[in-house]
């Protein structure tokens, strides 16, 4: 074998090293890629469970507090409370997608017992009643806040895994694609009559 070509097999042989080293680096870097954004969904939803939970906690004693000028409404604060309970069972298993379901359907119950306000003119004086809707709002605003932040997440990850590299690296990983929470038109029409309520509530306390 003459030196020109022992020369060529050697080059040769560095260059298949250097790029075998390449493709695992680069595979590497793709796979810790989608490994991190699949973490980064998974946190900013742990931050819209976090701000759900701190909302329903007011919301239980919101029902509390309505519940001792309208007895007559039992069924209603029974169906809240039972909604609550089915959010901390799916909240437990990590369902993201049945965490949507019933944090939708406790929204729909939420706006169904504000409206009750009306037929209670009495309970706008109460102060921890105002107090419980104002921090209602807030907590609402906020998980707003989370639930975009999240969806952000949700479109990064699943427009990666469009592309062939990304979805070659998502099988590897096991990653899915992960659900946007996509609100339904009767929960943001609820929500509209929740800050309706705020204001309403708020101007009548002032005016006391």
């Amino acid at each position: 074998m003459g030196k020109k070509l022992k020369i060529i097999l050697l080059a040769a042989g560095i260059l298949l090293i250097i790029s075998i080293l390449l493709i695992i680096r680069f595979g590497t870097i793709e796979y810790g890629r989608v490994i991190a954004m699949d973490k980064d969904v998974k946190e900013r939803w742990d931050q819209v469970d976090n701000q759900l939970k701190h909302r329903y906690v007011l919301t239980s004693e919101l029902v509390n507090t309505i519940g001792g000028y309208a007895n007559n409404e039992s069924r209603l604060f029974k169906e809240i409370n039972e909604s609550i309970m089915s959010y901390s069972a799916v909240s437990l298993q990590n369902d993201i997608k049945d965490t949507i379901v019933t944090y939708n359907r406790l929204e729909d119950l939420l706006s169904k017992l504000l409206l009750l306000i009306e037929a209670y003119p009495t309970l706008k004086a109460n102060n921890s009643f105002l107090k419980l809707i104002d921090s209602l709002e807030y907590t609402r605003n906020r998980v707003s806040v989370e639930i975009k932040r999240y969806n952000e997440a949700v479109h990064t990850i699943n427009t990666y895994r469009k592309t062939a590299l990304g979805n070659f690296f998502a099988r590897i990983a096991k990653i899915s694609d992960r659900n946007y929470y996509e609100m339904p038109e009767h929960v943001a029409v609820a929500q509209k009559s929740l800050e309706k309520e705020v204001a309403t509530a708020d101007n009548e306390g002032l005016k006391d």
